[in-house]
Parts: structure tokens; C-alpha cells; sequence
């Protein structure tokens, strides 16, 4: 008895950590929605939580490198600190500025990708030649586009990778949380049929052992 409400007490816990997790996803799907619809916003929310990110990642390598002094680490982390933390300071300062150069690299890395993929799916042929050449062509079209309409793409390249980015992480928590409620409720379903039928067992031998036990008659 005292394990099964343990059991059901540690699945009410699990359900309720999965509800949180689908919960989760729910708010990232409104975030990744509201930012489909308004990218600039999007793209200057992204480039400053970026900045912020850069600014605290390069003080908290500094003072690892400050704790790691007299070590042949220590120079390396401050040179990679300062980096982070002159990265993060340019962003904050100029986030426009950082969102055309993030957009051009972007673009730059869609136009290689894309050609690289088309030529190895020529050279190679291999199984999956239908599909690598339609995703070559698609990211050398993606780069050609962006490239086109640069430096205006910039205002919407980088917050409609990063709404997606979002949508996609919240359906994906969604259906980690729903799927995880589903089957921890199975288990529990399945543990409680387990233990009352144990309990009707044990209710049927003590009834039996009762019904059919005879004393022993001395001869």
C-alpha cells in the first residue's frame, strides 16, 4: 500500500513536470507567432537578447580566466572574454548594424550551402540525390534572395528565423509534454490494475485458506 501511493504520488509529480514542459511550449508558440507577424520587432528583440547574451557570457569568462590565472588557460580566456564582451557592447550599441552583417553571413552561408549541395548531389548521385539537389536549390535560392533585397532583408531575415526557431521548439515541447502525460497515465493506469488485482488475490487466498482449513483429529 505504502509503495503504491509512493508510485502514484511520483507520477502525479511526473505529469504535472510534463504539464509544465507543454505549458512551456504553448508560450513559445504565441512568441513565435507574434513574431511572425511583427519581424522587425522580432529582429531587434533577437539582436539585443544576442548582445546581452554576448555581453554576460564574456564577464563570466573573464572572472574564470581571473580564477584560472598563473595557468596557461588564463590568457586565452581573457582574450576570449574581451572578445564577447566588445561583441556584446557593439550589438547593444548598433543592433541595425549587427542585424546586416548577421543577415549577409547568413545569406553567404545559404549561397555556399547551397552549392555545394548541388554539386555533390551531381558528382555522387547517390540514394538521396531527388532530395539533396531540391535542398541545394532551395538554400542557393534563399541565399540569392536574401542577397537581393540586402541590406532592407535585414529587418526581417534574422526575426523570421528566430519566430520559427521559437514555433517550431514550442510544438516540440508541446508534444514532448502531451506525449509524456499520456503515457505516465498509462503506467499509472496499468500499475493501479496491477495492484488491485494483487489485492483481489490476496482477499481470495485468505478467504479460501479460511473456508478450507480442518483441524487435525488425533488418531
Amino acid at each position: 500500500m505504502v509503495q503504491s501511493r509512493r508510485s502514484t504520488g511520483e507520477a502525479a509529480k511526473l505529469s504535472r513536470g510534463f504539464g509544465w514542459l507543454a505549458a512551456l511550449g504553448v508560450v513559445l508558440v504565441l512568441a513565435g507567432l507574434v513574431g511572425l507577424v511583427y519581424t522587425g520587432v522580432a529582429t531587434l528583440t533577437s539582436m539585443l537578447l544576442f548582445g546581452w547574451l554576448l555581453l554576460i557570457g564574456g564577464l563570466v569568462g573573464l572572472l574564470h580566466a581571473v580564477q584560472a590565472r598563473g595557468t596557461n588557460f588564463f590568457w586565452l580566456g581573457v582574450v576570449v572574454a574581451a572578445l564577447n564582451i566588445a561583441a556584446g557592447v557593439v550589438i547593444l550599441r548598433r543592433p541595425e548594424a549587427a542585424a546586416e552583417a548577421l543577415t549577409m553571413f547568413a545569406a553567404l552561408l545559404f549561397l555556399t550551402g547551397g552549392v555545394f549541395r548541388l554539386a555533390g548531389s551531381l558528382v555522387v548521385r547517390g540514394p538521396q540525390f531527388g532530395w539533396t539537389l531540391v535542398q541545394g536549390a532551395f538554400g542557393l535560392l534563399l541565399g540569392i534572395l536574401v542577397l537581393v533585397d540586402w541590406p532592407s532583408s535585414s529587418q526581417y531575415v534574422i526575426g523570421t528565423f528566430f519566430s520559427l526557431g521559437l514555433l517550431f521548439d514550442g510544438l516540440g515541447l508541446i508534444a514532448t509534454g502531451y506525449g509524456g502525460r499520456r503515457i505516465v497515465g498509462m503506467v499509472s493506469g496499468r500499475l493501479a490494475d496491477e495492484e488491485a488485482a494483487r489485492g483481489r488475490a490476496h482477499g481470495t487466498r485468505n478467504e479460501t485458506g479460511e473456508s478450507t482449513a480442518k483441524p487435525v483429529q488425533p488418531e
